[in-house]
């Protein structure tokens, strides 16, 4: 059994239409103000932090590079499943990939986000699988949204796990914290329920196709929460392999950090990256891992931190991903 595709029916992709919007030019002002607001209300001195960056362990950075990009891995493994799980329940066909093909789409995906605004990529990565498996486009947008819920649930676990390690480690965590891990499980239910809302009261008094695309984004969101225990942990090992680039990049700069806000900070960037207000959470993500990083660290030393980091995280991803996308834009184009 098979669905018709719709991925013709999906709103042109193009990355630079993006930047001609006036939602661009607002957001490109946030992040001047941000950025002027960082460099002249801060008592900052900048010569030390760039001192201690050019003085990093190449080693140490280089690993953090590397367990960086195993997160691929284990997102890959867990989105395919997901996409199975739905395929499954509704008796559809199937055509199982290698794992780095879905890490690779996740990879760009990654690239959109950090170059565009709004998470474009997100949807991107469902156009493409679409795309590339000829399979309707509202199935694979719901089995994204589906991996966002259970990374989003996986962060607020491990939110809480960076809590609890630094009240055993006699750091004190602002109240601000412990409220951003538990609203952020909160907006998960609260999200589920109101799609169960939908479907069942809304989505019935809507036009046919609208409806029937819409019936096929939720069997592709629900569809997907099978096999729970494996791809929790699939999360959670991705999860686990960012904590270890922060970890590297703390040696590789020579510090010492909290674990607990090892533990802590990646959780916080990935909420913080998801904020629609710059590409990939620029300048909002830097100030935010500075400032946590600043519960044991001089100012100096945790903007060090959070933007070596960032050089990993952010921009060795529009490297790595701006090159996969234009392969794969040249690739299509050939057998188009």
């Amino acid at each position: 059994m098979s669905e018709q595709t719709d991925v013709q029916q999906m709103p042109s992709m193009s990355l630079g239409q993006r930047f001609r919007s006036w939602q661009t030019v607002l957001a490109f002002v946030t992040l001047a103000g941000a950025i002027v607001l960082v460099l002249t209300r801060f008592d900052v001195a900048w010569s030390e932090t760039w001192n201690l960056m050019r003085g990093m362990n190449p080693l140490w950075y280089l690993g953090a590079i590397a367990i960086h990009y195993t997160t691929f891995f284990f997102r890959g493994a867990r989105w395919r499943m997901l996409l199975e799980n739905s395929a499954r329940r509704d008796n559809l066909s199937f055509e199982r990939r290698p794992i780095l093909y879905y890490g690779k789409i996740i990879l760009i995906s990654w690239f959109a986000n950090s170059v565009t605004f709004f998470r474009m990529g997100d949807a991107y990565r469902a156009y493409a699988y679409a795309e590339d498996t000829k399979s309707s486009f509202p199935r694979a947008a719901g089995s994204v949204l589906a991996d966002r819920v259970i990374d989003l649930s996986v962060v607020g676990s491990l939110m809480g796990v960076g809590i609890v390690v630094l009240l055993i480690g006699d750091v004190d965590p602002p109240l601000i914290l412990i409220m951003a891990a538990l609203g952020l499980l909160g907006a998960i239910v609260a999200g589920l329920l109101s799609m169960v809302v939908l479907h069942r009261w809304i989505v019935p008094l809507l036009p046919q196709q609208v409806a029937s695309a819409y019936h096929r984004f939720h069997d592709g969101t629900m569809g997907s929460f099978g096999r729970l225990d494996r791809i929790y942990m699939l999360g959670v090992l991705g999860w686990l392999m960012e904590i270890g680039r922060l970890y590297f990049v703390t040696k590789a700069l020579g510090l010492s950090v909290a674990t607990g806000l090892v533990i802590f900070v990646p959780m916080a960037n990935g909420v913080l990256s998801a904020i629609p207000l710059t590409p990939g959470g620029l300048a909002v993500v830097e100030t935010g891992i500075s400032g946590l990083l600043r519960l044991d660290l001089a100012l100096e030393l945790a903007l060090a931190v959070a933007l070596l980091d960032r050089t990993v995280s952010y921009l060795s991803i529009i490297g790595t991903g701006g090159t996969a996308f234009a392969i794969r834009q040249f690739s299509t184009r050939q057998t188009a």
